[in-house]
This record gives structure tokens, sequence and C-alpha cells, in this order.
């Protein structure tokens, strides 16, 4: 295993990296604030409060914000923040990389990350093929795409729907279907239930399954991304149910974001993603602790 002196080295060649790419592809980098007086309200992601205002999760809300105003390719590598997160891939503060593209959808954002992350290999000279903890990863193309539903009837001992009756889904998900992930190449599990949909649009065929993504590399989580919701009443309502679950579970609650709800009618039709830095730096030293990518730890400040 490379020393973790080795890891930062080569995680700021990444960095710079997917910089280029996204230069080369006409996207304006942009640096959105890291203090904020209302995160999305997610019942499951919380928040640190700092002064009165919130440290945020992500920089999803100051960037859409930017799309409204007629910023069309914009992307953002920062840090994030969220309370209670520490394990072997996860830390209460993180790096994220964040990208929007208007008048795309998330099939076609799938092929965008997809070249990404192959032209990041590519500057590496890391080839077709990289190993990742015992397993050999080809990064040739198409990368497989599977469905939420498919990935449940294929690997799950629950149905879909069994599942979310039983609020069972991400347990499932956890113990189930991502360990047999790791025995693919690069996947895309597509079309999440609309109870999971959260700032995503629903499919205009079928509004049950929500136009949303993850995608899994070596059994690493690396990427979460949508076709935008761009209907302020649709996206208030959600999140006034979010608040409503975070009530019930006596979490804290955060005020609603009226200013990104105002100013969503103003989006166009887009597609976003975040993409852990981190796990994607993990994925290409080898290396199965976030730990070991870091300059600090936090138990070393």
């Amino acid at each position: 295993m490379a020393s973790r002196e080795t890891n930062i080295r080569l995680r700021s060649r990444i960095i710079r990296y997917i910089r280029d790419f996204f230069y080369e592809h006409e996207y304006l980098e942009v640096e959105t604030p890291c203090l904020i007086p209302a995160p999305a309200p997610e019942a499951h992601i919380d928040a640190i409060k700092v002064d009165g205002l919130f440290l945020h999760t992500s920089p999803e809300l100051c960037m859409k914000r930017l799309l409204c105003s007629g910023h069309s390719r914009i992307f953002q590598i920062c840090r994030c923040f969220r309370n209670d997160e520490r394990g072997e891939l996860h830390l209460p503060e993180f790096t994220i990389l964040e990208w929007y593209h208007a008048d795309i959808n998330y099939s076609k954002l799938m092929n965008e990350c997809q070249e990404m992350i192959q032209s990041v290999a590519h500057r590496l000279e890391k080839g077709e093929t990289i190993n990742y903890q015992g397993m050999e990863i080809d990064l040739k193309g198409p990368w497989q795409r599977i469905s939420v539903k498919r990935a449940f009837e294929k690997y799950s001992t629950l149905s879909l729907q069994d599942a979310l009756d039983s609020n069972r889904f991400d347990e499932v998900m956890v113990e189930q279907i991502e360990p047999r992930l790791r025995e693919t190449g690069p996947i895309f599990l597509y079309d999440y239930p609309a109870q999971l949909a959260a700032l995503s649009r629903l499919k205009h065929n079928d509004p049950t399954l929500a136009e949303r993504f993850e995608l899994y590399i070596g059994g690493l989580e690396l990427a979460n991304a949508f076709s935008e919701l761009t209907d302020p009443d649709e996206q208030a309502r959600r999140f006034r149910k979010e608040i409503q679950d975070r009530e019930r579970a006596g979490k804290t609650l955060y005020p609603l974001p009226e200013k990104f709800i105002r100013d969503l009618g103003n989006m166009p039709d887009a597609a976003g993603i975040a993409l852990g830095v981190d796990r994607l730096v993990m994925l290409f030293t080898d290396t199965a602790r976030i730990d070991d990518v870091v300059c600090f730890t936090p138990e070393e400040l």
C-alpha cells in the first residue's frame, strides 16, 4: 500500500486533471459560500451550526441559483461539512466535486461523468484498467447501467416495494446490493423510487420514478446525480416534508431556503452531480480508508 505522502501527491494531480477536464469543456469554475442561512432540509443529512448559520453540506443550492441567473455550465471543488459522519469512507469535513450542465438530462450526465473519470485515468497514465483492493476494474466504456428495480430483483431477498414499505431500503442497499456491485465494473444505478427523489425531477412517462442515479466503482459509491427539479412549488412541498421528518426524529430544524425556492422558477432544464473527491482518490491510489488520502483526520487536529 502506498504511503499517505504518496497518496497526497497523487491527490494533487487528480484535482488538477479534474479542473483540466472542465476547463477544456468550457465550464466556469465557481466558488459559493460555505456558511449559509438554510441548508437543504434533508432528513438524513445533518448540518453543522455556526453562530446562527450553517456550514453547507453541499454547494447545491447556491450553484443552482447560479444556473437560474444564466450560467449554463458550472463546476466547483470545495469542502463540505456533515455532522456525525465518521468511518472508513466518511469524514465530517470532506471534498466534493459538483457540476451542473443546462439543457441535458441524467442520461447524458452519465456519459459526461464516465468521460471525466476516464480522462483523469488517462492523464494519470493508468490505462483502461485499474486495480482496486484486489479487483481488476475495466474503465473502458460504455459503463453498465442498472435500474434500482432491476437491482432489487437481481440481488435482494426483498422486492423494492417491500423494502420501501418496511423502511428497509437503505439496509437492503448496504447489506445485499452494494456488495454485489463490487463484482461489476463501473456501474450506474438509476431510476430511484419517487419517495427518494430528493431534488430530482420525476420521469415524465412514469412519475413513480425519479431521474436520479448513483455511480459505483469497485464497491465505492462515488457520485449522486439528478435531472434537476425546476418546479418551486413541488420543491417547497418536498422540503416541508423533510422538515417534518426531522422534527419527528428530534433533529435540528432548518429554515426553508426561501431564496432558493424563489429562484428555482427561473432554472432551465439541467442535470447536476456531486462526486466525492476523497473517494475518487481512494480508487486511484488503491486505498481502503479515507484517512489515507487526506492531509489530516479530525483525530489528528
